[in-house]
């Protein structure tokens, strides 16, 4: 080979190097090429996210966490295997499938491994301490997040601020881990705010288990009459709020929060009917039942067509004289029943912090009231009126707390759960007087009347008086025999003379009830009186 042929090759070898040369000067000094290095080394991987917890008025823990443990296999090592015998049958499926993963992976296991040589990990799930009000309290996602009820409604707060943490890891380009490098836990959540509801565990436990006894399907409201707070919230049938699927694939309407959800009302609207007449001043109204009306040629009859002859409105709310609301509502005009039933709180929804659906029902139009057919219906709550128990129960507490509506609440404040000190308290229930003082004490006794003499004598408590109506409404619904579904309800107040607790009971869609909703407020009012009574002589 020639000098010169040596020389060209020796050229062609150097500007080669000097291009490798430069290239990887460039790749060092480019910080794009620095840092995708870096990312195809560093492993992250998410654990559950902790959220704020809630509380009922005095403070007792109606949501908290157990922990979980999850444990880290590594790719290479001998994880894989020791991991396999030591997890049950869901994780093994995960271990099998990943089992040719280039890179490290959790998965969950039942015990904290770290003493057998193997990274685990607590991290926070989120369970029910004493399940309670779960309708109210809502259910989870499979990442955590709120998906009804407070958990939903109360997302931002309970959501707990930073990102989520998670568990970095320093892998090999096979997938090990780097030997220097051990993994760590990365988090910078912020805060430690939890939300306080208006519930008593101790009544919501009351409640429940009136419920669990005596109902099917139906719900159970307690209302503070001086603030209409909610202190008890019951909906059944119950679901898990960890096996939600299991209720949508029943179909058993288990997931439905009865207490937010519209009803046929029935006899209950009576009260709205008679607050109507005593406010305009025909309180003396009286009707010779003859055990059925026909207005418009339509016939209405009265429970199993019996006549009660010539009753004014104290004998008509107690024998609840569906022909003598009728004409007394065709007398009062449908614009006057249709104010009142808005003052009291129908037809009408009220928002609460967090946009929390309350549930709106429905009031028939002035418009659809000109029909003499709907009027007639109005006045004793059936046709196009439907209402919630929500609902239902603020009518009730308008009438024992002396006239005065307020919206029921559920949510007190945001607070400190170091400290349980208060951060931001929720706003206090709309309040306006309604009827005056006078003439709630006027109903009130009328209603006293109806669980001493009338069809409401089962609501009659142990101890004290108890006030309140009966209601059976129609739902035009018919089951598989062909017999009508049917919404029961009591709604009342406790003690009649100085009432402390507004009680409503709803069964719906049953044809017959095997409790009465009356007896099941008899229940409620006893739990209430002696759970009291024992609470006082503790203290």
């Amino acid at each position: 080979m020639s000098r010169t042929r040596l020389f060209v090759l020796y050229g062609l070898f150097l500007v080669a190097f000097t291009v490798v040369l430069g290239r990887v000067y460039l790749t060092a000094e480019n910080q794009s090429y620095a840092r995708s290095a870096q990312e195809q080394t560093t492993v992250t991987l998410e654990l559950p996210r902790e959220r704020g917890n809630i509380y009922d008025r005095e403070n007792r823990l109606l949501t908290g966490y157990t922990l979980d443990y999850y444990a880290l296999c590594v790719p290479g090592e001998s994880s894989y295997d020791r991991l396999f015998t030591l997890a049950d049958y869901s994780s093994q499926n995960i271990l099998y499938q990943m089992r040719n993963s280039a890179s490290p992976f959790l998965i969950p296991v039942s015990q904290d491994l770290t003493t057998r040589g193997i990274y685990t990990y607590a991290a926070p799930r989120r369970y029910l301490p004493v399940p309670a009000a779960t309708h109210l309290l809502g259910y989870l996602d499979g990442e955590g997040h709120g998906v009804t009820g407070i958990e939903q409604a109360m997302e931002d707060i309970l959501w707990r601020e930073g990102e989520t943490p998670v568990v970095e890891c320093v892998t090999t380009g096979t997938g090990a881990l780097l030997e220097e490098e051990k993994p760590q836990v990365l988090s910078n959540q912020q805060g430690d705010e939890g939300v306080r509801l208006t519930l008593d565990l101790a009544i919501q436990r009351e409640c429940e288990a009136a419920a669990d006894l005596y109902m099917e399907r139906g719900a159970i409201l307690a209302l503070d009459v001086d603030t209409a707070q909610v202190l008890a919230s019951v909906s059944r049938p119950d679901y898990d709020p960890e096996n939600v699927a299991k209720s949508i694939q029943a179909q058993d309407t288990s997931l439905i929060n009865r207490v937010t959800s519209q009803f046929s009302v029935g006899s209950v609207f009576k009260p709205v009917v008679a607050a109507t007449a005593l406010s305009l001043g025909l309180g003396d109204f009286t009707w010779d039942c003859q055990g059925w009306v026909e207005v418009n040629g339509q016939v209405y009859r009265c429970a199993q067509g019996r006549a009660h002859g010539l009753i004014g409105m104290q004998e008509a709310l107690e024998k609840s004289c569906n022909c003598y609301f009728i004409e007394l509502g065709l007398t009062l005009g449908g614009n006057a029943m249709l104010d009142m039933a808005k003052e009291m709180g129908f037809g009408t929804s009220w928002s609460q912090a967090g946009g929390m659906n309350l549930g709106k029902g429905n009031l028939p139009t002035a418009q659809a009231l000109e029909s003499v057919g709907e009027l007639a219906s109005f006045s004793f709550g059936q046709g196009q009126l439907l209402a919630t128990p929500l609902q239902v129960a603020a009518m009730m507490n308008t009438i024992a707390a002396g006239g005065i509506y307020r919206d029921p609440t559920f949510l007190i404040d945001r607070m400190n759960q170091d400290t349980m000190a208060t951060v931001e308290e929720y706003p206090r229930p709309e309040e306006r007087r309604v009827v005056s003082q006078t003439l709630a004490e006027k109903l009130s006794q009328m209603l006293a009347g109806v669980v001493e003499n009338g069809l409401g004598k089962q609501a009659a408590p142990l101890e004290g008086r108890a006030a309140g109506k009966t209601g059976t409404a129609q739902t035009g619904r018919l089951d598989e025999a062909g017999e009508e579904y049917m919404d029961y309800w009591f709604v009342g107040f406790y003690p009649a003379e100085d009432p402390q607790y507004t009680i409503l009971v709803l069964q719906d869609e049953a044809v017959e009830v095997s409790t009465s909703c009356a007896k099941i407020f008899s229940v409620v009012c006893n739990g209430l009186y002696y759970g009291k009574t024992v609470d006082s002589a503790e203290s």
